[in-house]
């Protein structure tokens, strides 16, 4: 027999998510038979999947060992990462980050150590903020993500209930969230209301735009601002009242002035030299909190920004 109790950021999730983010190697059909034949307890009681986990809970489990000894092999691959940030804010709940272009957000196959929220786990580690050794499934995560090539402001959680809240009002668009971009051209319009529908091609890692409902479309909202132009380029600001996929980029090619650098919407077009990758930022962050934030009501109303001086193709026209 062996207890686990749970601490304030196992706290307020399922059992079922619980067990499967701290025992990896535990299969979920085991899981449920475990639960089904009262071999895990909370509280010394019989409980299911859909129990909800509160703080000072107990688990009692009379399990296989090897699925604790796995649980307990850890390496921490974050301290691999280094800890350089660029940070915009910081409280005791949250970093607002200013991502470069380049930098990944998560680990992938091919560029596993790295990534941004391996360095704000390295960095918090350092601060004595986040020790793993105290924690059981929870690790400090990401709110949003952006492109590789996409710089601008990411929203890390340093606690379960920051991402929760995070997390709920990303989805509810409670979270206003302004780009800045360089177009080719000058839009008709200086300000319009892009209002369409888009569907992805999986295999292809691409967008593609129709002025109708078609199979498979989702609605795809986007609004910007021509800041100033010279004709030949724009500089826009851009917010997002859907998150698709390459929503900003695809949605200005569709209109014929796709993002100078962005070799996958605007192939037609030679970029500049020293345009690598797609001219887009994440520059602006509004919090428009229109119900209850939790722990995070005092963010309601603030408003956070990159310096648009400090991003690469801001100047490019004067």
């Amino acid at each position: 027999m062996r207890t686990l109790e749970i601490k304030k950021n196992d706290a307020n999730q399922r059992l079922d998510k619980f067990l499967q983010k701290n025992f990896k190697t535990l299969p979920k059909s085991l899981m449920y038979k475990y639960i089904r034949k009262k071999c895990i307890k909370v509280n010394g009681k019989k409980c299911d999947i859909q129990t909800m986990l509160c703080e000072g809970d107990i688990l009692t489990f009379y399990i296989k060992d090897e699925f604790f000894e796995a649980a307990e092999q850890k390496s921490y691959e974050f301290m691999k990462a280094p800890t350089k940030l660029d940070i915009i804010y910081e409280d005791e709940n949250i970093l607002l980050l200013n991502k470069k272009p380049g930098v990944i957000v998560h680990p992938d196959k091919n560029y596993h150590f790295d990534s941004l929220v391996a360095r704000v786990q390295h960095y918090l580690y350092d601060k004595g903020e986040y020790n793993p050794d105290e924690e059981q499934a929870f690790a400090p995560a990401l709110v949003n993500r952006i492109d590789r090539n996409t710089g601008g402001i990411v929203i890390a959680a340093k606690n379960a209930e920051s991402l929760r809240v995070m997390n709920a009002k990303m989805k509810t668009r409670e979270l206003e969230k302004h780009y800045l971009c360089l177009i080719y051209g000058k839009p008709a319009k200086d300000t319009d209301v892009l209002h369409d529908y888009i569907t992805k091609n999986e295999s292809k890692n691409k967008v593609s735009i129709h002025k109708t409902q078609v199979e498979n479309s989702k609605e795809v909202i986007t609004e910007y601002t021509v800041l100033k132009s010279n004709g030949k380029f724009s500089i826009a600001d851009v917010e997002l009242h859907t998150g698709r996929t390459h929503q900003i980029r695809a949605h200005m090619a569709s209109i014929g002035h796709p993002l100078v650098g962005d070799t996958k919407y605007g192939k037609n077009k030679k970029a500049p030299d020293g345009f690598n990758y797609q001219a887009l930022y994440s520059y602006k962050l509004i919090c428009n909190f229109g119900a209850d934030a939790g722990i995070l009501n005092y963010l309601n109303g603030k408003e956070f920004s990159v310096d648009t001086n400090k991003i690469w193709f801001s100047d490019y026209i004067g």
